[in-house]
């Protein structure tokens, strides 16, 4: 059976995979399973409740913040918020839980639900499989004076934007002109005032959502607009948030992307150079681009390297203390500030190197060579004989002709019948070509 929970909560299409119905039970569920762990001890538990501007979130908000009062929890409702904030007020207004109602970067149909714990910080997968096995069980509901109630927490997003701005340590942004594309989504209504109370000249886009137009040829995974507005304003940088602002990706003042792998080696050596940079080492996935591996070899930096996924960057930054990671999506933590991944905080912190450093934003980001990489998905194979002598034998003879000038990883899907052939090579005609001849080895050995 499918596990409910994925690497970020739980998302599918809103009122047909992500009902009213289910999310009302989660939060029960959830409610129960926390506390039983002894996390309530002793007191009425709190929990905050925000969400994206999806339309769907409307009713899913209803519903999470209808099963958590009647499992007795009190709510406080942020409203429209990204999901680090969410995590934030989880954390400063020692809330036993949280609840983030978004599908991050995906399309406006889907939605999702992503519970944190008291602190901020994401439910562990034994926690996660608590709750879905105790979904629609009986239980003996509370009445009366012990049902839960519900606030609005107006204070919520000044209070997120106060944090932020605290976080540059009196760094002001005076004399830097940003573009941010909000992609229509959680961060349309604090973007302007936090770079604007850092001293920002900002030009805000894609800032007016309506319910239906979240991430829609805009946001981090849409970068046109934004590299023609950088361009149009004759601003320094741009930077591109998603649905709910926890990554960030940004354009130089040429509008050439600057990707999340580049802001990652600009943060980690500005923190190193500030003492902020813990162990002298740096938390990435497997899928970090070779060019970043390399520059941070040559700076003495340490790379972690973890498997796909926020989740685990941020399991090996608790496990370790490291301060900084992320991954190539611009999904970043920098754990001294926050317990998830923000793009709000990532681009204030970037925008900030190129105020104090006095250096545009693409000599930054030559801090790095990015390698062209090329990912081949093969498709209807036995995912799991990934390690088959032949495949093996396979990469080993491309990656002894690459030598340094190149990288290859195959690595099965979590959930499909695929392999996904990644390789990067010191051109992009290059790079596709090996990955070609390992797909064809690879659907010829497990087809």
């Amino acid at each position: 059976m499918t596990r409910l929970f994925g690497t970020d909560g739980v998302r599918g299409l809103a009122n047909r995979d992500l009902t009213a119905e289910l999310a009302v039970d989660l939060s029960v569920a959830a409610a129960h399973v926390l506390g039983e762990t002894g996390a309530f001890a002793g007191h009425r538990p709190v929990a905050v409740v925000g969400r994206d501007p999806r339309a769907s979130g409307e009713f899913l908000e209803a519903a999470v913040v209808a099963g958590l009062a009647s499992a007795g929890v009190n709510v406080r409702r942020v409203g429209i918020l990204p999901t680090p904030g969410v995590a934030h007020l989880t954390a400063v207004r020692g809330a036993d839980l949280g609840v983030m109602l978004s599908a991050s970067h995906n399309a406006m149909p889907d939605n999702g639900i992503k519970f944190f714990a008291r602190g901020g910080h994401k439910l562990g997968d034994v926690i996660e499989d608590a709750v879905e096995s105790r979904l629609g069980e009986p239980w003996d509901r509370p009445t009366g004076a012990d049902v839960g109630r519900v606030t609005d927490d107006s204070q919520a997003s000044d209070d997120y934007v106060t944090h932020l701005l605290a976080t540059l340590g009196g760094q002001r942004l005076d004399g830097v002109r940003i573009v941010v594309d909000c992609a229509n989504g959680a961060a349309s209504f604090v973007a302007a005032t936090a770079f604007a109370g850092a001293g920002a000249d900002v030009i805000t886009i894609h800032d007016g959502p309506d319910g239906l137009n979240i991430n829609e040829a805009c946001g981090s995974t849409h970068l046109a607009s934004l590299q023609n507005a950088v361009v149009e304003h004759d601003a320094d940088l741009g930077v591109a948030l998603d649905g709910d602002a926890d990554r960030c990706l940004a354009v130089d003042a040429a509008g050439q992307l600057v990707d999340g792998d580049q802001i990652l080696a600009i943060l980690t050596l500005a923190m190193r150079a500030s003492g902020h940079l813990a162990h002298d080492s740096v938390v990435s996935t497997v899928m970090s681009n070779l060019g970043f591996r390399q520059a941070m070899q040559r700076e003495g930096v340490a790379v972690i390297a973890t498997a796909v996924g926020d989740r685990y960057v941020l399991e090996a930054m608790r496990s370790f203390g490291y301060t900084l990671g992320g991954e190539q999506s611009g999904h970043l933590i920098m754990s001294e500030f926050a317990t998830t991944g923000d793009g709000l905080l990532t681009a204030l912190h970037l925008a900030a190197q190129v105020a104090a450093s006095g250096q545009t934003l693409a000599d930054l980001g030559d801090v790095m060579q990015r390698f062209p990489q090329v990912l081949v998905n093969v498709a209807d194979v036995d995912r799991l004989r990934v390690d088959a002598p032949a495949i093996a034998a396979a990469v080993a003879e491309e990656q002894r002709a690459l030598g340094d000038q190149g990288r290859v990883l195959l690595r099965p899907s979590g959930t499909e019948p695929l392999v996904r052939v990644m390789v990067e090579a010191d051109s992009a005609e290059r790079a596709s070509e090996v990955a070609d001849r390992l797909a064809a080895v690879v659907r010829a050995t497990i087809g």
